[in-house]
C-alpha cells in the first residue's frame, strides 16, 4: 500500500465534477478520485479543520469510533472496478478487535482527515490510473486516465465473452467521454 495525502480538489465546470488529488508522499505520482460536490465540500472542510455548529455525518462516524474506544488505523483505496473506486476503513479497538469496513472513498477520506489517520492506495490502483506529472493537471487528463483503464477492461471483457460486463463498461466510457 502506498501512503498518500490529499493534495487538492479540482473543479471542472463543464462536467460539474470534482477530482480529489491524492499525491503519493515523497514521490511524483498522484491519483485523481472523482467525487460529487457534497463530498468535495466535506473533504475541503476536513482539510481546513473547519468546525460546524452541528456534527456532520463524518463527525458522527468519528465520534462513534471514539465512543466504542476504537481507532481508525487507516483508510485504504483498494480497487478500481468499472471506473468506480472502492475503499476500506481499518478499525481497531478493545471491544471490536480488528475490523475492515467497506466505504466510499470520499467518505473514508473525510473521516481519515478528521481523525488524522493515514490514507493508503493499493499499488495496482496507482499503476492503473495514477498520473506521473505535475499534480496541477486539469480534469480532462483525469478523465483520460480513467477512460483508458475502462477501455482496457472492456477489451478483457470482450476477450472472455462477458458481454454483459462489456456493455456496462461501454456505457461507463460513454458517460466519461460525453
Amino acid at each position: 500500500m502506498i501512503p498518500v495525502k490529499v493534495h487538492k480538489i479540482t473543479f471542472h465546470p463543464p462536467s460539474r465534477s470534482y477530482a480529489v488529488i491524492l499525491k503519493e508522499i515523497n514521490e511524483d505520482r498522484s491519483l485523481p478520485v472523482i467525487v460529487g460536490s457534497f463530498e468535495a465540500q466535506s473533504i475541503a472542510l476536513a482539510m481546513e479543520n473547519a468546525e460546524s455548529p452541528r456534527p456532520l455525518t463524518h463527525d458522527l462516524i468519528g465520534s462513534l469510533i471514539q465512543e466504542i474506544e476504537s481507532k481508525l488505523i487507516a483508510v485504504k483505496i483498494t480497487d478500481l472496478i468499472d471506473g468506480v473506486f472502492y475503499a476500506r476503513m481499518e478499525l481497531k479497538g478493545k471491544l471490536i478487535g480488528k475490523r475492515s469496513l467497506d466505504a466510499r472513498p470520499s467518505d473514508a477520506i473525510v473521516v481519515a482527515l478528521r481523525m488524522s489517520a493515514p490514507i493508503l492506495v493499493d499499488e495496482i490502483v496507482m499503476e492503473e490510473v495514477g498520473i506521473i506529472e505535475d499534480v496541477d493537471h486539469d480534469l480532462n487528463k483525469v478523465s483520460q486516465s480513467i477512460q483508458k483503464h475502462l477501455e482496457n477492461e472492456l477489451l478483457k471483457a470482450v476477450e472472455v465473452e462477458d458481454y454483459e460486463r462489456a456493455a456496462l463498461l461501454r456505457d461507463r466510457i460513454k458517460e466519461i467521454s460525453d
